[in-house]
Order: structure tokens, then sequence, then C-alpha cells
């Protein structure tokens, strides 16, 4: 996923400032450059207009609505407001927004009755009473990237803390780091599931399976270009890999890669989720991707405008705009049957 601050700043163009009596010139050299479009897939009959989908509700968050968490109730940050809104799935009634820290960031995640919120803008994590919808503590840890993701498992709050690779294991009673596990630099987005914390590394294409029990690295294993977010589900892991836009699907059981998936979806951003039997990658420009597990292939592929972030939950699929500052719920088999034209 894509911080809106960042991406709003990332090609700024330099305005030099002259001397009394001229104006301020735009150096060409800091003229963004086009935005070279995604491929997505090739296979006929599988690229279809976002403009099809129909949405069961769409709820207006003003902002940047961003990562997302799903318990009872849905969760999206918001980081140019520094809030979480919350939404009753029930009523498709928003609930309200909670004021966390400074540009919340890098996933949220709920477990131990608590919402956990990373907030980049001042290196904290907030936890959010999951009842009440308040603020319950809000503590100094270090964040390894805005582009990350965070898990809870075993008793505990997972988050990595730097670039270097290390991974936190936090106490949800205190709030306290209980260990440190070194893994592979340049791993930032954390996922648990099959009694194991599993956490990408970006810079040296490998997924890491941490033991939860234990706090040792078990494997790493090889996988696609880039990979930053991940999903557990269909009793695999699968990674969303920014360099070459494929999607990688690791056995849990076996921990060998058993798929690489092409879905054209390169770059900075996206997200990807898993349940209502299939596989959901999003990303800005090709919202939302569907992949048949039971075939490993892209079977729809939906493009235009919005996406970034996606869930699953409540019988729903969970989509954001966020250019547009809009969440859109989405039933699962409408959007099976759905076709292009």
């Amino acid at each position: 996923m894509q911080l809106m601050i960042s991406h709003t700043f990332k090609f700024a163009s330099l305005v030099v400032g002259l001397s009394v009596g001229t104006v301020g010139l735009l150096s060409s050299q800091d003229t963004p450059p086009a935005r070279k479009p995604k491929p997505g897939v090739s296979a006929p009959g599988v690229k279809i207009s976002v403009d099809r989908l129909e949405p069961i509700a769409v709820f207006d968050i003003p902002g940047a609505p961003d990562w997302m968490a799903i318990d009872e109730q849905i969760w999206i940050s918001n980081s140019p407001k520094n809030t979480v809104t919350r939404i009753d799935p029930r009523t498709n009634r928003i609930m309200g927004n909670v004021i966390v820290g400074a540009r919340p960031c890098s996933g949220l995640a709920v477990g131990f009755g608590s919402l956990w919120v990373p907030n980049c803008g001042d290196q904290t994590v907030s936890q959010v009473n999951l009842k009440t919808g308040k603020v319950a503590a809000t503590w100094p840890l270090s964040i390894g990237n805005s582009e990350g993701g965070i898990a809870t498992g075993a008793g505990s709050f997972w988050m990595m803390t730097d670039a270097k690779g290390t991974l936190a294991r936090i106490d949800p009673a205190t709030n306290a780091v209980i260990a440190r596990t070194q893994i592979a630099p340049g791993s930032y987005a954390v996922a648990f599931g099959n009694d194991a914390v599993w956490i990408t590394s970006t810079e040296q294409n490998l997924l890491t399976r941490v033991n939860a029990k234990t706090n040792a690295i078990e494997t790493t294993i090889p996988i696609g270009q880039k990979p930053r977010f991940l999903a557990v589900g269909e009793g695999s892991v699968w990674t969303l890999n920014q360099g070459d836009g494929t999607i990688s699907r690791v056995d849990m059981r076996t921990n060998t890669l058993v798929a690489t998936i092409e879905a054209g979806l390169p770059g900075d951003g996206g997200e990807i989720a898993v349940g209502e039997g299939s596989v959901w990658a999003t990303m800005i420009e090709i919202p939302l991707t569907r992949i048949d597990p039971t075939a490993n292939t892209v079977v729809q592929q939906f493009v235009g405008k919005g996406g970034d972030s996606v869930r699953v939950g409540h019988g729903s699929v969970w989509l954001t705009d966020l250019k547009a500052g809009r969440l859109l719920r989405l039933d699962p088999q409408r959007v099976k049957a759905t076709r292009a034209d």
C-alpha cells in the first residue's frame, strides 16, 4: 500500500526562488516522469473494467483510507488525518474515527481485545480497545518501513522495527518487547499462520519462517522479486512481488514454493488477502485481481481507477480507493459472476 503523503510528494517539483522582481521557475529535470502503466495479465477474457463492479455499499472516508483490519468491525487507517475509521458491517454505518498517533502506517492488526496501529509520523504504536473504540495506550517503537505489515498470534504482537531485519515480539499485556529475532535485511511485512511468523524480505527475495514458540528461524525460502505484502490461507503463504509483478505461493506444511503466478502487478503499493475461496490482490490502476487457488491462475482482473488495500471478512471483500477517499464493500459471489463486455 502507499501512504498518500509520500505518494503526493514523491515526485514533487522543485521551484527555485530567484532575485526580487523575478518569478520562480520549475526545474525541467524535476518534472515527474510519466508513470509506466502496469501490464496486468495478457490472457483473453480476464481483464474487466472496474466500473462493472457493483458494490453492496460505498463509504466516503476523506483523506487516504488505506490499511485495514477486521474483527466484529472494519477498521481503516487514514494517514493524513491521523485516524482510524470504524465501520459496523451489520448496518454498513461508519461508527466514528479514532485519533491515534501521527501518520498511521505499515498495517493494522487485531488481537487480544485490541487494534494495533503503527504510526510512522512519531514512531509509536497505538493500542485501541476494540469494544470502546478508544486508545488504551501509545508507546514509542521504531517502525521498519511505512510499507510493511504487522501480525498477532501465539499470545504476541509481531512487527519489524528496522531495515536491518529485527523482528520484535511484543507482550500485549505490557507492550514490552520480550524477544528479538534477527532475520534477512529489508524485511518489513509480517503475517502469522500455522504456529509460525512469516516475513518477506524485499531486499533479498526471501520468505522467512520463524518458530513462534522458540523465536528461532526455521527456514528461508527463495520466492519472487521484491516480495512485500503477504497473506495466509488455503494452506499457503501468498506474497505480492513488487519487482516482477508475480504472486508466489508457499506451502506452509512443506515450506516449499509451489507456484509462481503471473499477475502483471509490479511496482510500489498494493496488498493481498485470502478468503471466500479466492486470493485477492490490489494495486492502484488494477484495483482488484482474483486468483483461483485450485488452479493457481488469475481468473479475473478489474482495471481502472481505485485500489490499494484489500481485506476479506463478514462474507465480503473490502476494497479501498485510496485516491478517491472511498471504501467499497463487495459481494464475492457477485464479483465472480462479473464478466468482461
